[in-house]
């Protein structure tokens, strides 16, 4: 082989390791301590050390579970990639392992790729780039989009819980109930019912409220858990507690509506200045221009 390509591989292997390693290197100065982390980010507290993809790996043979091991703790992406996963709705078409699989990948193919095409070692820097990609394409759109279609009915699903604990209900019974009477099953339905098979399981219904508010990763949700919590520990009224947190969730989301609605008009100033002004002057214009062209004005 060419002693030039040779050296060349080598540098571009050498320069991919570097960036990662300047990448874990930023990451980890920046990271927050530990008693810092969301509690959404403790799940080794809440979900168990057996559920983890990674904690599986500790003490296997096969050296691609020790590589896995290695780069999930030495980028510092466990709890990280184990939260995203959680806040996809734990879907079966992926875990965390190939998570950090397609993250790996594309830091390595998206600056291999750039170095390829311009054949300058400074492209190598997209490695981190690479490395980010998946959790903005990918990942971050659907948790957003799951969180909207779990939050859409949650204040009527509180106002029916409300209802029904009003009618003598238990208020797991009532969620019971709510779950079975949906003629369709979104999002928030599916996790109400997985809270009930939790509890069904043997959790106690703190815990099982609690990874709830941690799966979805709402605030809403969060405070949804703390006021059933709080009712239990201080023997207050549910019925009135949850009225009036639908009410507010009621009363924000109209204010949100009308401050999306008074940014509109603002924003609308973009389009306007881009497309539809030099539209206008070139149509009022374009006469006078082509006039001007080919003789003169005509007074």
């Amino acid at each position: 082989m060419d002693p030039e390509k040779i050296r060349s591989a080598m540098l571009v292997i050498i320069s991919v390791v570097g960036s990662f390693a300047a990448f874990t290197a930023v990451q980890r100065f920046f990271a927050p301590r530990e008693e810092e982390r969301s509690p959404i980010g403790d799940i080794s507290d809440m979900e168990g050390r057996e559920t983890s993809a990674f904690s599986r790996l500790e003490g296997s043979k096969n050296f691609w579970d020790k590589v896995d091991l290695f780069f999930a703790r030495q980028l510092g992406m466990e709890k990280k990639l184990e939260e995203t996963y959680m806040l996809l709705g734990s879907p079966p078409n992926t875990n965390p392992l190939k998570m950090l699989h397609l993250k790996l990948i594309a830091g390595t193919l998206l600056p291999l790729g750039a170095f390829v095409l311009t054949q300058s070692f400074f492209t190598l820097i997209f490695a981190p780039i690479g490395f980010m990609l998946p959790d903005g394409v990918m990942y971050s759109g659907r948790i957003r989009k799951r969180q909207e279609d779990i939050i859409r009915n949650f204040p009527t699903f509180v106002d029916l819980g409300a209802l029904m604990i009003e009618s003598g209900l238990d208020y797991m019974t009532a969620f019971d109930r709510i779950v079975k009477i949906a003629p369709v099953k979104t999002g928030l339905e599916l996790e109400i019912e997985r809270t009930i098979n939790e509890v069904q399981l043997g959790y106690s219904r703190r815990d099982a409220l609690r990874r709830l508010s941690m799966r979805t990763g709402l605030q809403e949700v969060r405070s949804f858990v703390g006021l059933i919590v709080q009712s239990d520990e201080l023997g207050t009224s549910l019925v009135e507690l949850l009225r009036n947190y639908s009410a507010d969730m009621r009363f924000r989301r109209l204010n949100k509506a009308e401050k999306l609605a008074a940014q509109a008009s603002t924003k609308m100033l973009i389009p306007l200045f881009i497309f539809i002004f030099p539209t206008v002057f070139i149509l009022m214009l374009s006469p006078m221009i082509s006039d001007l062209i080919t003789g003169g004005m005509p007074f």
